[in-house]
């Protein structure tokens, strides 16, 4: 296993653009806009950036940055007229201002449309881009209706009419997921009259790149402004327009209101639209939903290949922990073990590279420590004191440490049963429970009054502070505590550290404290366990209450609410912990710490690659909108 990581660490080494080919020219692509697709396709798929995830089934959270990249690009290319051909036969866009101009006020007179203030020309200082010859800079209500809205209310809805909420739109996509009736969808809240052909944009944040083109007549939530265009004004024109980066830009930085920002009239009706003569608009419409459909097409087979890469990592992993009947409670032999590692290293540069590597490298690592805690990693030495000796003295330590009154008595707990057990032990090892192997202390609550007493303050450990094997200690908070309760409370040196709750995942993250110059208490949200006997390892300890094993008691013994999770003492005192012998916890901590910095230095290099390919698409874009 050891050299196999050792290889793939040395071995990869990040090309350009993730298949040792050159840079595309952008400048060479904008003759004919498709090769911004095509060419280099592995840049634009393998491209990627991971997600901040929390809850249950976030395994994989990717974000296809390239393909995202790429749409914005089109689309930047696309308002900026250098994704089509321009014609100098097109009837420039200063004639249709003349027949929009007309048509309002024809509408104003047959009172059709409230006459509007004037709006201000686009100054030099709004626009973003110079434009082609034959466009012109337009303020959106100039050329829209904006801002002139009919409601509805629900005695006014048919049973078939449909009613139209921003989560029926995708985000990003500006898919629209459903189409839902008022039969389905009964409201009672005024709504927004549209027609068809109206586009609809979600002036909430963060949702304003959801926009569509009215299908049939419907009804929607206020947070959706339908905007019916004016002659000359393609609707789906303008729907692209308005996701575009720069415009969402403008948006972004135009919203008002703190809980839910939103895009106010007031800005959306001022904001500057680079508006092309009537012909080049529809190539345009028609270049862009040609290209956009390309690049479904990739993110579609890019989400086929990840979710291959992940099933079959998967599948071998966890080969490595079952054999072949499946389960985990039957030790795998020496034999089956070395053939399933062996498959698995028949396909180390497919799983640990590109896109997914990242995530690979991770299970890999929790795999590597299920192995580690279950006494697969390292061989078994009969001749090693067995667990049952150590136990029998931390027994007699913590006897005499209550008798000397250093501790207190705690209730006798029960014998491990064997359904508590979640593996089969290698001979030698024993299971207990993490009380009658450490002394557990929960923390200082907060909100304490304090009458004419002595009190001190000092920095104090919280939730957010202590991650799995690790803390972070960049921001401590301070406490007022009783200087008699100071000793109660402080944490001391290979002190573990164990979180009572947070999301359903975080419950029981647990980390070693160091050796610190000070004082250093910890809340009541954050258990501390303190070990027994000093050749006790809290090494072995903290990687198993991290290991899947513990992750899983947690997580099922745990009180849960929608979001939370929490345990009590109680719940982590009954904690099984399986304990090998003394000289073999220190050769598995030994080899697991060899091999997780072996994966790190492979994850790092491709961090490395990843990053280079996200500046590479970033060029492409650069390149391309100055050319």
């Amino acid at each position: 296993m050891t050299q196999h990581i050792h290889e793939g660490a040395a071995r990869y080494q990040p090309s350009h653009n993730g298949n040792n080919s050159p840079a595309p020219s952008a400048t060479q692509a904008l003759a004919n806009p498709q090769q911004l697709l095509t060419e280099h396709i592995d840049l634009w798929t393998s491209a990627v950036r991971h997600k901040s995830t929390a809850g249950r089934g976030s395994n994989r959270k990717l974000e296809l940055a390239g393909i995202n990249k790429l749409r914005e690009l089109i689309l930047e290319l696309a308002v900026r007229g250098k994704l089509v051909p321009q014609n100098p036969d097109d009837e420039p866009a200063s004639e249709l201002l003349k027949r929009i101009d007309a048509e309002k006020a024809k509408l104003i007179k047959d009172g059709k449309l409230k006459k509007q203030k004037p709006l201000p020309a686009v100054t030099d200082e709004e626009k973003p881009f110079e434009l082609p010859e034959g466009w012109e800079w337009v303020r959106l209500g100039n050329i829209s209706s904006y801002g002139n809205l009919n409601k509805a209310e629900a005695d006014s809805a048919e049973s078939d009419t449909w009613v139209l909420e921003l989560e029926d739109i995708e985000k990003g996509t500006s898919r629209l997921i459903q189409k839902v009736r008022f039969s389905d969808r009964e409201f009672k809240s005024t709504k927004n009259v549209f027609e068809i052909n109206d586009v609809l944009y979600g002036k909430l944040r963060p949702y304003l790149d959801k926009v569509i083109v009215a299908d049939e007549n419907g009804v929607c939530t206020t947070e959706i402004v339908p905007i019916t265009c004016f002659t000359g004004l393609q609707p789906e024109y303008l729907r692209w327009f308005l996701k575009s980066p720069k415009f969402i830009e403008y948006a972004n930085s135009s919203t008002h209101g703190m809980n839910l920002p939103r895009l106010g009239t007031d800005k959306a009706v001022l904001s500057a639209i680079a508006l092309p003569p009537l012909a080049e608009q529809q190539r345009i419409v028609a270049k862009v939903e040609e290209l956009m459909a390309l690049c479904d097409q990739l993110e579609q087979q890019s989400e086929h290949q990840l979710d291959a890469h992940q099933q079959l990592t998967e599948t071998l992993l966890s080969a490595l922990l079952n054999p072949a009947a499946g389960a985990l409670t039957n030790a795998t032999s020496a034999q089956e073990l070395s053939d399933n590692w062996q498959r698995l290293a028949q396909h180390f540069d497919l799983l640990f590279s590109g896109p997914m590597g990242a995530w690979a490298i991770d299970r890999l690592k929790d795999t590597i420590l299920q192995l580690a805690v279950m006494g697969k990693l390292v061989p078994q030495n009969p001749d090693d004191e067995p667990a049952a000796e150590l136990l029998k003295r931390i027994d007699a330590e913590k006897a005499r440490l209550v008798k000397e009154g250093k501790i207190k008595k705690q209730k006798l707990l029960p014998p491990v049963s064997d359904d508590e057990k979640p593996f089969e032990l290698p001979q030698g090892w024993e299971y207990e429970r993490l009380a009658n192997l450490t002394d557990i202390q929960s923390g200082i609550a907060k909100g304490k009054k304090f009458d004419r007493q002595e009190t001190v303050t000092f920095p104090y450990l919280r939730v957010a502070n202590v991650q799995r094997g690790f803390l972070i200690l960049d921001e401590m908070k301070e406490i007022e505590i009783l200087k008699s309760d100071v000793e109660k409370y402080a944490v001391i040196e290979r002190d573990l550290l164990i979180t009572e709750g947070g999301d359903w995942d975080k419950v029981g993250r647990t980390a070693i404290w160091p050796r610190y110059d000070g004082i250093m208490l910890h809340q009541n949200h954050v258990f501390k366990a303190r070990l027994i006997l000093a050749d006790q390892s809290e090494i072995w300890m903290e990687r198993y209450l991290n290991s899947s094993f513990a992750r899983e008691y947690f997580a099922g013994s745990s009180k849960q609410t929608t979001n939370l999770a929490s345990i009590n003492k109680t719940q982590l005192s009954n904690t099984v912990v399986p304990i090998p012998p003394l000289v073999e916890q220190q050769r598995i901590v030994a080899k697991v710490d060899e091999l997780f910095a072996l994966c790190d230095q492979l994850k790092e290099r491709l961090q490395h690659a990843s990053d280079t390919q996200l500046n590479l698409t970033d060029a492409i874009v650069e390149e391309a909108l100055s050319s």
